[in-house]
């Protein structure tokens, strides 16, 4: 697959002396669905914060042949690079349709993007077709079920051209039915973009990644496939160690959503 490869080097970011993220090299192709897991405290969100200019680093991050430290969050986003926070950041007063209308609407006034239209442009109606959710697009986001908000908020960065997706615990919370429809939908989408997936539940990444980082005192400690990263005897101590060893937490065990199913595009 053609694209822009994610190139991270000697990534550092330190908040009043205390080192979140030291010295982190990453090598993300296009098409990857990379997992970053690891305790608490790890770095996994800080670094994403660095990638899209939330907080200041240093070191070097390359999307293709941009430069991205140092450029504000907007010029970043309009590079083709997108991310979703732990809780989904929808306009829930707005229906599912306007949302992804507004998504798409660049250059268009706020009263077209609003009204009823007949016509829906091609990239809104694939963006509800892939995310199951064009049954449900005269809804107001706001009474959608909890895996349905966050793949209304993938939806949006789809009808954006979003060619990097970042995603923050994109399954914690959902029920068993919502972890597998969100797979299957981050594997279709992954088809022809980029997904970085920052996760705690460890079933839903084994599962579903097709590489593996693992980070523990803002290092990188492991690298590889599924099976190589669950061989490695330094992830088994940092995962198993001691009574007093890091531990990750399973969302597994929150309380579960209403059931909802995303069929897998072809």
């Amino acid at each position: 697959m053609s694209g822009e490869r994610l190139t991270v080097r000697d990534l550092r970011v330190v908040f009043d002396g205390f080192t979140a993220v030291d010295g982190v090299n990453l090598d993300i192709h296009p098409g990857d669905l990379r997992f970053l897991i690891g305790p608490n405290g790890a770095g996994k969100t800080t670094l994403v914060d660095a990638v899209t200019g939330l907080v200041k680093a240093t070191g070097s991050v390359r999307f293709g042949d941009q430069d991205l430290l140092g450029k504000p969050v907007q010029k970043i986003a309009r590079l083709g690079i997108g991310r979703t926070f732990q809780t989904a950041t929808v306009f829930e007063e707005l229906t599912v349709l306007q949302n992804l209308d507004i998504a798409a609407g660049a250059g268009r006034g706020v009263w077209t993007m609003l009204r009823r239209r007949k016509g829906i442009p091609d990239k809104v109606s694939d963006a509800l077709e892939t995310t199951a959710l064009t049954g449900l697009r005269d809804r107001p986001a706001g009474t959608l079920a909890h895996g349905q908000k966050q793949w209304l908020e993938i939806g949006m960065l789809l009808v954006q051209d979003v060619r990097l997706l970042l995603l923050d615990e994109p399954v914690a919370g959902m029920s068993h039915e919502e972890r597998e429809a969100t797979g299957e939908l981050l594997r279709h989408v992954s088809q022809d973009r980029t997904v970085v997936v920052i996760e705690h539940d460890m079933d839903f990444m084994r599962s579903y990644a097709r590489s593996v980082s693992v980070l523990h005192a803002g290092k990188v400690l492991s690298e590889g496939t599924v099976t190589e990263v669950q061989a490695d005897a330094r992830v088994q101590e940092v995962y198993l160690g001691g009574a007093s060893g890091p531990r990750t937490e399973d969302p597994a065990s929150a309380p579960a959503a209403a059931p909802v199913a995303v069929a897998e595009e072809a």
